[in-house]
């Protein structure tokens, strides 16, 4: 919706087309072109999505396919169901949704060639002197208590809040077991505690007492420094790579993204310069969730941005080729994705040769956001108008240059909002690398539910508690940023 210039609703206004006909005739139409391809890829998911339904015991297609495989180890012919099924549900919607997506781009081009006219049948009334009040009253008038209606909810929202926040806070904090050394300090005397009968809090001494292992997973005790310096060599470049005008950015941008992934190839696995060999296995906690979630973000965006070129391209074997890529990774689950990346591929490469599993996986999660990506950026590309690209061309600019000065520019901007959903959901989609036997920040803190010395019946909402925040925590600063970047290069809006 951002992505429609002010001037439109501006003019609609002018005219006296009520804000709703100007949202409907308006401001949806020109919206929809940028969002429906990623919108199709949402319908994707809730189809490919029902495979997280064995998390609460409900058995989908997946998860009877991996019993069937277990039992009778035909990884090929169960791989092999998987991706019809999927392939034939999500072809047919995106064939659908791209019907709809060419039936979209035919009327917004019958509508900007025809010359319409339209003639005010009365002026517009004088609108009120803006107001001068200032102060939290003047705030919550505007914007709770603005009408009846608006008023009705506020109270109910805040009966609501009433009622659930003080057993929240109660619950994690005021009750909490905040320190200790097992799981008496986290259960009542009757369950072999040291709480008395009819006590719930939050166990947050598990935390504490396993939170090294939350960060690092099984790395060896002597050797968390390597991870530790990568992380902390990381936040002291993508802070400054984050802050619009500090200088040195093509520098600061090389370091970030060329001499900090080398150096953490060295130190993490080792091997190398006499540091002792870490295997992958032992790798875990957050540690492989920022791992996984930096290379593929950093992999996911040009190679979607060339996808997505390569999609709208006028070579015939470029777009099939795109096309193809695109529909076959984007209309299967991650989980299908990762399961072949570490058990398929082996199959079919020669004897002796391997790959790294943690290696399968990020190119597995890479290739697999790429494929969202691309689509997210195929549509900020539909919705440049057509007189861009002929303008370029009257230029006598290239392919690449018109796409690198005149088009990409306006398409990305329109797109930050998509582009940072596909990152925050390629952060949270990290987890189901346990597939595999990875274990990141909430495979490490499930693990940890078995150990009897913190048995105890809060420990495992404790758990997932933390994190669940720790996974809000790094969502809401990207969904912020993007906003603030929104914000920043939104100019249409000032």
């Amino acid at each position: 919706m951002r992505g429609v210039s002010k001037g439109q609703t501006e003019a609609a206004h002018a005219l006296g087309i009520r804000p709703s006909l100007t949202t409907r005739l308006v401001v949806v139409p020109q919206a929809m072109r940028i969002i429906i391809p990623p919108l199709t890829s949402q319908y994707l998911n809730l189809t490919k999505n029902s495979s997280l339904a064995v998390a609460i015991g409900y058995a989908d297609l997946v998860a009877v396919g991996g019993t069937i495989l277990n039992q009778t180890g035909q990884s090929i012919e169960v791989v092999s169901i998987w991706l019809i099924v999927y392939l034939s549900l999500s072809l047919a919607t995106s064939l659908f949704m791209n019907w709809y997506n060419a039936r979209m781009a035919l009327v917004g081009e019958i509508m900007s060639t025809q010359q319409a006219t339209f003639v005010r049948a009365s002026m517009i009334e004088a609108s009120p002197a803006p107001s001068l009040e200032r102060g939290a009253a003047s705030w919550l008038r505007r914007n709770l208590f603005a009408t009846p209606k608006d008023s009705v909810l506020t109270i109910i929202s805040l009966l609501i809040l009433a009622w659930l926040v003080p057993p929240a806070i109660q619950w994690l904090f005021i009750d909490a077991a905040w320190s200790g050394g097992g799981r008496g300090v986290c259960a009542t005397l009757s369950q072999g505690g040291s709480q008395p009968e009819g006590w719930s809090g939050a166990c947050w001494a598990f935390v504490n007492a396993k939170f090294a292992q939350f960060l690092f997973g099984r790395y060896p005790l002597d050797e968390r420094w390597r991870p530790a310096l990568v992380g902390i060599l990381f936040v002291l470049l993508l802070v400054p790579m984050l802050i619009p005008r500090i200088p040195y950015k093509g520098l600061n941008a090389l370091l970030l993204l060329g001499a900090l992934p080398v150096l953490a190839a060295i130190l993490l696995p080792g091997g190398w310069f006499g540091l002792p060999y870490v295997e992958t296995p032992l790798w875990g906690g957050l540690m492989v969730t920022l791992v996984l979630s930096f290379v593929g973000i950093a992999v996911s965006l040009p190679l979607g941005i060339l996808l997505a070129l390569g999609r709208r391209s006028n070579m015939p074997v470029i777009k099939m080729l795109c096309t193809a890529f695109i529909e076959v990774i984007r209309g299967v689950p991650l989980i299908t994705v990762l399961f072949m990346a570490s058990v398929m591929l082996p199959l079919f490469l020669p004897q002796g040769v391997t790959f790294d599993k943690f290696l399968r996986a990020l190119i597995g999660v890479s290739l697999f956001a790429s494929a969202y990506m691309a689509e997210v950026v195929r549509g900020g590309l539909q919705a440049i108008p057509k007189g861009q690209y002929e303008g370029a061309d009257s230029l006598g600019l290239s392919y690449w240059q018109k796409m690198g000065f005149i088009v990409l520019p306006q398409a990305l901007k329109l797109v930050i909002p998509g582009i940072v959903n596909t990152f925050i959901g390629l952060f949270k989609d990290t987890s189901l690398v346990s597939i595999i036997g990875m274990f990141d920040l909430l495979g490490i803190v499930r693990l940890n539910f078995s150990d009897t010395n913190w048995a105890s019946a809060v420990t495992p909402l404790t758990g997932l508690i933390f994190a669940g925040f720790v996974f809000w925590l790094f969502c809401f600063g990207m969904s912020r940023y993007s906003g603030f970047m929104e914000r920043l290069l939104d100019r249409s809006q000032r």
